[in-house]
């Protein structure tokens, strides 16, 4: 039986399209629409009226503030899992995808999550999965990986090294004021962690966009602070690298002087001249963890429930006791 993705890769354009084009929902050109509607004449295909479609809904709202590079690992991962299962992913990248990914896919997969998202009642009636944890899980099914200990773990260790100052450089301020869940578990666990250990902590949201200006800015502002951090928990993966580099431009020498430590994807921490010490992320293995849950609740054998990943902190060339 063809399928939504059949009829989109013989038209050359993409499922939303043909969806669109089907529907009416949106407008679609004339040359546009009869591409489509000869590719459903020759495969034979019918419209989803509520039986299976073997296509697993993404969404993947793209918006300012965004860290792209984890976000498109796990979608990556999402769609070589997908294929495992011999299912398609139909991507939708717009705020108002999910009713879009209603008419043509069996599950949806949930990422970008907040804490109080608007999207969860609509969620709680159909199978779907979020790669994130909001506030009110409850007959939900999430993976994410443990914030909140991440952020405890990096404290914890900087304490272990003598560090009696220590800062976050965390997301940028429009994450906070949306709510988004990783960011505010971070916020959580870095404050809560420092004052357990007796820590003196300040919190930095870095601005978008991110790059050698702002973390210039960024690592101006950490130096010029009284009494100044001899420690750092990044939590913003494009910023890091800059970050490092500005560091040395001020003259403030790594770990010598300042312990970095970062929560971000290996190969962020392994590409800079000095490896940094970091928490994983792992944004591969959510993704894949995502569609399996996704496919077990369609064979209903997935109860809804929350798993999150235990992190795990490598020390590298990027922290050192405070001397």
């Amino acid at each position: 039986m063809a399928r939504i993705t059949d009829v989109a890769r013989r038209a050359g354009v993409s499922p939303s399209t043909v969806s669109y084009a089907l529907s009416g929902k949106r407008p679609i050109s004339a040359e546009t629409r009869r591409r489509v509607e000869a590719a459903v004449r020759e495969l034979g295909y019918r419209p989803h009226t509520g039986g299976p479609t073997g296509v697993l809904g993404l969404l993947l709202p793209l918006r300012t503030g965004l860290r792209p590079p984890p976000e498109l690992c796990c979608a990556m991962a999402v769609v070589t899992a997908a294929r495992a299962h011999d299912r398609d992913v139909l991507l939708i990248t717009g705020e108002d995808g999910e009713r879009a990914l209603r008419r043509v896919a069996d599950a949806l997969i949930v990422m970008d999550v907040r804490l109080r998202d608007p999207r969860l009642p609509s969620l709680r009636d159909r199978p779907s999965v979020l790669i994130g944890v909001p506030a009110e899980p409850a007959g939900l099914t999430c993976v994410d990986l443990d914030f909140r200990v991440a952020a405890e773990r990096c404290v914890a260790r900087l304490a272990e090294l003598g560090h009696r100052v220590v800062a976050l450089v965390g997301a940028p301020p429009e994450e906070y004021a949306r709510h988004g869940a990783a960011a505010h578990r971070v916020l959580r666990g870095f404050t809560a962690a420092a004052d357990r250990a007796g820590l003196l902590s300040s919190v930095h949201p870095s601005g978008h966009p991110t790059g050698p200006d702002a973390a210039l800015e960024t690592a101006g502002r950490l130096l010029r602070l009284s009494p100044a951090p001899t420690a750092v928990v990044v939590h913003n993966e494009p910023l890091l690298l800059p970050l490092l580099d500005a560091l040395a431009r001020l003259g403030r020498r790594v770990p010598q002087e300042l312990s970095v430590v970062a929560i971000c994807a290996d190969d962020v921490a392994l590409t800079p001249r000095t490896p940094v010490t970091s928490v994983t992320v792992p944004a591969a293995e959510l993704g894949t963890r995502a569609v399996d849950l996704a496919v077990r609740a369609l064979a209903g054998t997935a109860a809804p429930g929350v798993t999150l990943l235990p992190p795990r902190l490598t020390d590298r060339a990027t922290t050192a006791p405070r001397a």
